[in-house]
């Protein structure tokens, strides 16, 4: 586990990590409570609705017995502006939880957003995509409190809902507030290098109640999977990951948007996300035709967004190919099936 906390630190920026937590939506809950034990108080937390919904509604659902006043601010243009955090900043606000890239795939300005929170007293937590840090700042150099991510992408299978790997990483000053295991270095009676599990005064096996957090299993395998991707990836290998998810992404985009029928929704920087307007407002045939040669064209907002109802969200990762990328355009173009050919 030693590794694991290295490596997480090194791709964070931050000063310690813990051994994991359940997933990325337990992980954002469990960093929101930590900094609310650290307010002295406090109990506003700010979330843009940029943030992921699934992650939004943990929030909503653990807070809704608790003294916790969870405020979502709108993001009309993809991102959270600046004037609509500060209007909600006061003296009561525990922490912004802000996710970036974030849930439609754009930019937040993150800087600027810890900026504006600690002015005013809060912390900040910042959900990341593991494999963006291979191209873009890390959490530790934006000025965040807490570092939060799914770990799946890095290593591990899907696995039909989970489990899979909550990563967590903060400043060292709110080392005794952070939940789960954490692993250090010491030396034992002969001067020899050794690991122990530190500072388990937090948890619950041994202050029962008054433990930091309920979190007493970690997904050890899973975090092995990360640590041996990581390691065998190295800061060029992830870069170059990073690369190609952005390129065929913004290829992509291109494509599925070169007719009158679709457009880009929002003008904003991207990472390997993006949301496409269907100008007939007609997303489910679109998203049909694509399903018709197994591929999932796109994930429609309207469910989560009713004001996105004419809107899906498309992912490019790394693993999908100029002819998968050139079908899939073709596909909702044309709303009809095609054979795949294979390009050199």
């Amino acid at each position: 586990m030693f590794e694991y906390h290295t490596l997480v630190c090194q791709l964070t920026g931050m000063d310690v990590s813990n051994a994991s937590l359940y997933d990325g939506g337990t992980a954002a809950l469990e960093a929101v409570l930590m900094c609310l034990a650290a307010g002295k108080g406090r109990n506003k937390v700010l979330v843009p609705a940029s943030v992921h919904p699934e992650t939004r509604q943990i929030l909503a659902t653990y807070f809704a017995n608790l003294d916790v006043e969870l405020v979502t601010l709108p993001t009309p243009d993809g991102c959270l502006e600046l004037e609509q955090l500060e209007s909600e900043l006061d003296d009561t606000t525990a922490c912004v939880l802000i996710q970036h890239p974030n849930f439609f795939g754009c930019l937040e300005d993150v800087q600027a957003i810890a900026d504006a929170a600690h002015s005013v007293g809060a912390l900040v937590v910042q959900s990341f995509d593991p494999i963006s840090l291979g191209i873009l700042k890390r959490p530790g150099d934006l000025g965040v409190d807490v570092a939060v991510a799914e770990g799946q992408s890095l290593g591990n299978p899907m696995a039909f809902g989970g489990p899979y790997l909550g990563i967590m990483a903060c400043r060292e000053k709110f080392v005794r507030r952070m939940p789960g295991r954490i692993a250090g270095q010491t030396v034992d009676r002969r001067g020899k290098r050794c690991f122990v599990l530190t500072l388990q005064t937090r948890e619950q096996h041994i202050r029962r109640e008054k433990a930091t957090s309920n979190i007493c299993t970690n997904q050890g395998l899973f975090a092995l999977r990360s640590t041996i991707y990581m390691a065998a990836m190295g800061p060029h290998g992830l870069q170059r990951t990073a690369e190609l998810c952005l390129h065929k992404a913004r290829y992509a985009a291109e494509q599925l948007t070169s007719g009158g029928r679709f457009e880009l929704l929002f003008d904003q920087p991207t990472f390997k996300e993006f949301v496409i307007r269907d100008r007939e407002n007609n997303v489910a045939e679109a998203l049909d035709s694509s399903l018709s040669k197994n591929i999932l064209g796109g994930v429609p907002l309207g469910a989560w967004y009713p004001e996105l109802e004419d809107c899906f969200l498309v992912a490019v990762t790394e693993k999908r190919t100029k002819a998968e990328i050139d079908l899939l355009a073709e596909l909702i173009h044309n709303n009809q099936t095609c054979e795949l050919t294979t390009y050199a």
